[in-house]
């Protein structure tokens, strides 16, 4: 599920990007628009598909996300004009990048209770490894069919691949409620009542875990979108800069083992500072990039730092607040970070066009991760609000006291 997600994600769509604007006859300002209005308006669905799964289960939204997202990358291989092509990036990037994204590592938190971050590594692991071939796929087929087909292609595979697992692989998921119940080795946060989302929200953790994905998707997505002129910068040749992306997929696979791992021993909130700091340190060492180890060294912490935020994330909501309102409070986390994602490369082209120079945006960004990295720490753990004791008896009628009553 997770890989399949690759249609819909920043990767896999940029590979057609070129080839949209030779086609479709419009500017490439105009598609950025287009999807950055789609990422914006997709966003704002998740938190709704995050709700169904709490409420249905993972099995029936799950395909009529997959229904959703095939069509709408239908939609995309039909585009002849401006709007079409928003539509079909809101959808592509709601139903893929976000819905497919989420219920993916929302169903391994429901259904897995013991070393429940390996297991949530291991998916991220995975699923990143299959969402990286996407664009190199793409490219051989547009080059065979067209990227129209390669599109209908696309949309094909995901209903081919995902449908079944729906229907079959997923027979297992119930849905959080059912499974908090009826699980033996749920811990304390598992077994607790649901969490109401207000109450959620009230919460440093909540904001402090929200704060470092939005954080981490915002710089990240910056960096990456604009990393061939950014690199070049530093002395950097566009195919070193283009190849810096290795060091970052590699690095990003192993974070995102070892921070979920860590998940199981160690508390969340000391991670997401560490990942945070990373984050922080990597930005502020930008001037000092050159091409050779620097420039690898450069896209192995970035890339391990981005996927060790995502890591926590998934593993934190679990540990914190239970497996009965996962689905919410992931899809409220997600539709913060894929709004982010929209906002980074606006910033920082805004940034540069205004200072003549990424370096000083590079840094002042990475003040947002440092400031996280410093107050994760202190943020307080969840605790629900105990009720009156059950066990206290109504206050009885007032009596008249006998004699030896009152002496006792």
């Amino acid at each position: 599920m997770l890989a399949l997600s690759g249609p819909g994600q920043t990767a896999g769509i940029s590979i057609f990007v070129d080839h949209i604007i030779a086609d479709v006859g419009i500017s490439r300002s105009a598609v950025s628009t287009a999807y950055m209005v789609g990422t914006l308006s997709g966003a704002l669905v998740l938190p709704w598909i995050g709700r169904a799964v709490d409420r249905f289960g993972v099995r029936p939204v799950l395909a009529c996300v997959a229904l959703a997202f095939g069509a709408f990358l239908l939609l995309l291989a039909g585009a002849r004009e401006f709007v079409s092509l928003t539509a079909a990036f809101v959808g592509a990037r709601a139903m893929g990048q976000g819905g497919m994204t989420m219920i993916a590592t929302t169903a391994v938190g429901i259904a897995v209770t013991r070393n429940r971050g390996t297991a949530l590594g291991i998916t991220s692991a995975a699923g990143a490894a299959g969402i990286s071939l996407f664009p190199l796929l793409a490219e051989r087929l547009i080059a065979a069919v067209g990227w129209r087909h390669a599109v209908l292609a696309e949309a094909l595979l995901v209903w081919a691949i995902v449908l079944p697992i729906a229907w079959w692989g997923m027979r297992g998921v119930r849905n959080a409620s059912a499974t908090t119940a009826k699980s033996d080795t749920a811990g304390p946060a598992d077994a607790a009542a649901a969490w109401p989302l207000r109450a959620v929200m009230r919460t440093s953790m909540f904001w402090t875990i929200s704060g470092a994905v939005a954080c981490s998707g915002l710089v990240t997505t910056a960096v990456f979108f604009h990393q061939v002129a950014l690199l070049g910068e530093q002395g950097l040749t566009p195919t070193q800069a283009a190849a810096n992306f290795l060091p970052q997929t590699v690095a990003g696979l192993v974070a995102s083992l070892a921070f979920s791992s860590a998940t199981d021993r160690f508390s969340p909130k000391l991670l997401i500072a560490g990942s945070m700091a990373v984050h922080a340190a990597t930005l502020a060492l930008l001037p000092f990039v050159s091409p050779g180890i620097s420039a690898m060294a450069y896209g192995a912490t970035l890339g391990a730092a981005a996927a060790g935020a995502r890591a926590v994330e998934a593993a934190a909501f679990p540990y914190y607040y239970g497996t009965a309102t996962l689905g919410t409070l992931r899809g409220l986390t997600q539709s913060i970070a894929v709004a982010s994602t929209a906002v980074g490369p606006v910033l920082l082209s805004v940034g540069r066009d205004a200072t003549g120079s990424y370096q000083p945006v590079v840094l002042a960004l990475a003040i947002l991760p440092a400031v996280i990295a410093v107050a994760a720490p202190f943020a307080r753990r969840p605790r629900r609000a105990t009720a009156a004791p059950a066990a206290e008896p109504a206050e009885p009628e007032p009596v008249e006291p006998t004699e030896p009553a009152l002496r006792r």
